[in-house]
């Protein structure tokens, strides 16, 4: 794996597409003003080739060459399986 790469850790929202999961990655950040944390989250669409992953699963996505109109990730790991 290449060092100078992004990686993300979230959770998978959908794998209802073939070789696709989409993950929502949720970060905090501290409000300049209010001084209070605000929790955003972002959504990626990361490629999947065994279709491993299911809804609810930890992942590392790992970001790659443009796949198609929206994957520019790849799936890394699974860290942790859904209960």
């Amino acid at each position: 794996m290449n060092v100078n790469k992004k990686t993300f850790t979230g959770q998978v929202v959908s794998d209802k597409m073939d070789k696709t999961v989409v993950i929502a990655i949720t970060t905090k950040t501290l409000h300049g003003l209010y001084k209070k944390y605000v929790k955003s989250t972002k959504k990626l669409k990361a490629h999947d080739e065994k279709n491993d992953a299911r809804v609810g699963d930890t992942v590392r996505v790992v970001e790659c060459r443009p796949i198609s109109k929206d994957k520019r990730w790849r799936l890394a790991e699974i860290v942790e399986r859904a209960k």
